[in-house]
């Protein structure tokens, strides 16, 4: 009817508010994402690495050779107002053991100065750490311990997390809610007894990705796709420029794969796409 011309485009996406992201196919802007390394800083390496990425071709790189000092991070300190939602793609070459460590540490001024809210592992499974009373989500009893989850290696696996100003605290692997690593204001939580003996609620001020260990394990890190934003993204963001154009055979869309090579990227920018 209209012979080429576009009748329609419309862009499909979870609605969020990006503060920062970056994929890294451009490079590594270290003035916006800086490195970070508190206190001391004793062979701990970042790089921009492009052997491996969960998407496109590049990724950043992280080694350590273990021990408080030899910790290294990169991030950010553009952070939302209000509520903070942080998604991450990752890989890590070793598994977690019984020692603590961190994979991201967040300065949190409701803790004091040069205090950190910081996600890592101890007893073999995924875990949030107070650095002020040293308190763990969850707590490290055997029950405390079945409700959370280890971290696998190996592979590029999404890691989700959403702190709210009231104090409340969700966890995401792969999509799946981990449930000892989930807090809610006012409800009490047998598995959290420790946690919960404060009031503090994390005002976070940058968020970073590295590696420190408290027990002296190694470990290399890999991190892409990040999104520090106000709203929930999801494992499965992807934006779909749909565009009917006459003459041309529907393409169905749910047998397109999402695509993660730009926050805002259109899939198939050549191709013509239809709602079936």
């Amino acid at each position: 009817m209209l012979g080429k011309t576009v009748l329609l485009a419309l862009a499909l996406l979870p609605f969020s508010f990006a503060q920062i992201s970056s994929d890294f196919e451009s490079g590594w802007d270290q003035t916006l994402w800086p490195i970070y390394a508190p206190d001391c800083n004793q062979g701990g390496n970042v790089t921009l690495d492009s052997t491996t990425a969960h998407s496109g071709k590049n990724s950043i790189k992280v080694t350590s050779p273990g021990g408080f000092c030899g910790h290294i991070f990169f991030g950010t300190t553009k952070i939302p107002a209000g509520d903070v939602y942080v998604r991450v793609w990752l890989k890590a070459s070793k598994a977690l053991t019984d020692n603590h460590v961190s994979f991201i540490t967040m300065p949190d001024s409701a803790q004091g100065t040069d205090k950190h809210l910081r996600i890592g592992g101890q007893m073999k499974i995924l875990m949030y750490n107070r650095e002020s009373d040293d308190a763990t989500l969850p707590d490290l009893s055997p029950q405390g311990i079945a409700t959370s989850e280890p971290l696998p290696t190996g592979a590029w696996e999404c890691f989700e997390y959403h702190l709210a100003p009231d104090g409340s605290i969700e966890t995401w692997l792969n999509s799946a809610a981990i449930v000892g690593l989930t807090e809610k204001a006012g409800v009490a939580d047998a598995n959290a007894a420790g946690w919960q003996k404060s009031s503090i609620k994390p005002k976070i001020t940058g968020v970073y990705f590295g590696w420190e260990s408290y027990g002296g394990d190694t470990n290399t890190f890999w991190y892409d796709d990040v999104s520090v934003q106000s709203a929930r993204v999801g494992c499965d963001k992807y934006v779909i420029a749909c565009i009917l154009l006459s003459g041309e055979k529907p393409i169905d869309i749910s047998k397109l794969k999402p695509d993660h090579d730009r926050d805002n990227a259109v899939l198939g920018a050549s191709s013509d796409f239809i709602l079936a």
